[in-house]
């Protein structure tokens, strides 16, 4: 049965959907059968892989609201072992259509179930923000991977996410845990930098990962050419830090 991963942090701008295009990609290189839900309304995991917005059978909102079946949802990507459910911005109403439907926070898991084992893993790419759609994604999974920017509001940001996460822990999903803190726009030269990890290793020493993902302008610049990095430049520092995230993720997952 494949695990289900949410990759959330409700601040934006800190790598969240940088790191999804990217992982994925990497575990897909890896030889696993991988899946990435888009379920951000700006849809740029859906661009990031060069997926069209126009045009699709169905998307992640009419997943959301039961519209679709999740295979006619399911897009085939070009990069090894990736297939990709997109977003479009109607996913942007999905909130309000959302409240009155029955068990409106069950949707989502409702709908991978069908396909959960026919990959290794899911992952799901959350909006930047803590409502029903991300509860949705929390529900949903086993899993929560938290990307976190090396900046003054860090742990701020991340004291809120761990409030909702042990919410929907209580409410609806005993079983969810967190898969890991993954440091981001890592710079070493900076003395802020140094407290920001310093004061993470504090509080999440067990599940900090120890490769952190650098600031760099490859993997600013990948996404506008609908490809992950390692496949826009495989020899950037950005490409080599995807992968071995990817390796110490399997390391941490072998079953």
């Amino acid at each position: 049965m494949g695990k289900i991963i949410a990759i959330v942090n409700q601040k934006g701008g800190v790598g969240k959907t940088t790191t999804a295009v990217n992982l994925v990609a990497a575990l897909g290189a890896a030889g696993k059968r991988v899946l990435l839900v888009d379920i951000d309304p700006q849809g740029n995991s859906t661009s990031g892989y060069g997926i069209a917005k126009r045009d699709l059978p169905a998307s992640s909102y009419e997943l959301l609201i039961g519209r679709a079946n999740v295979r006619d949802a399911i897009c085939k990507t070009r990069f090894a072992g990736v297939d990709l459910i997109p977003a479009t911005m109607e996913l942007a109403g999905a909130e309000i259509e959302l409240i009155d439907l029955p068990q409106r926070e069950q949707q989502l898991k409702r709908a991978l179930a069908f396909v959960r084992e026919e990959y290794d893993f899911i992952f799901i790419d959350c909006p930047p923000s803590l409502g029903l759609i991300t509860v949705n994604a929390l529900n949903a999974s086993d899993t929560v991977f938290v990307p976190i920017q090396c900046e003054y509001y860090a742990m701020e940001g991340l004291s809120q996410l761990m409030t909702t996460v042990r919410q929907v822990k209580r409410l609806y999903n005993p079983t969810l845990e967190i898969e890991g803190v993954l440091l981001t726009m890592y710079d070493g030269r900076l003395n802020l930098t140094q407290q920001v990890v310093a004061e993470i290793k504090r509080f999440f020493a067990a599940k900090l990962y120890s490769t952190v993902i650098p600031r760099t302008v490859r993997l600013s610049e990948a996404p506008s050419f609908g490809m992950p990095i390692q496949y826009y430049d495989g020899r950037s520092k950005g490409s080599d830090a995807y992968n071995d995230l990817a390796k110490e993720f399997l390391k941490k997952n072998r079953r």
